[in-house]
């Protein structure tokens, strides 16, 4: 299985400082909805503190939870792929403080600095890679934990 990757500390050293130079910090109260599914991806945050809930609505009543991120970790990709909307939707499980950045305003840093560019590719590959090692191991347990009824 792969290793959880964190953005900020993957990125060398001085791209992760070209890259905090577009960072402002915001919070979201407890229970606050930071996106939904569907909506317009034109940020990301990386976490500082709490939790963010990542949410599928499968009926309109209900949403099923497909992830918890907490510390450290890239809180939306969807900025970086066409056609830039959300594939989950996203909750403060608890009060989350984190660092934003604005989607157009770092995809030009990446257009000005390539090798910028190619790192936070391929850092959210990984990070991407790992996510989908986790869910394919929860449906698995899933699976067999109700296969037999």
């Amino acid at each position: 299985m792969t290793k959880a990757i964190k953005l900020l500390t993957a990125l060398p050293q001085t791209q992760r400082e070209r890259l905090m130079e577009l960072a402002h910090e915001v919070s979201f109260a407890e229970d606050s909805r930071i996106f939904e599914a569907g909506g317009t991806a034109d940020r990301f945050w990386v976490i500082r503190s709490g939790a963010v809930s990542l949410d599928q609505r499968v009926t309109p009543d209900q949403r099923v939870t497909v992830g918890t991120l907490g510390a450290g970790d890239l809180l939306g990709w969807s900025w970086l792929f066409p056609p830039y909307r959300w594939d989950f939707g996203a909750e403060a499980f608890s009060a989350v403080r984190a660092y934003e950045f604005d989607a157009s305003a770092v995809l030009a840093l990446c257009v000005e600095d390539p090798l910028l560019g190619l790192s936070l590719v391929r850092i959210v590959a990984e990070i991407l890679a790992h996510r989908l090692e986790l869910t394919r191991g929860r449906l698995m347990e899933h699976y067999a934990l109700h296969r037999h009824v």
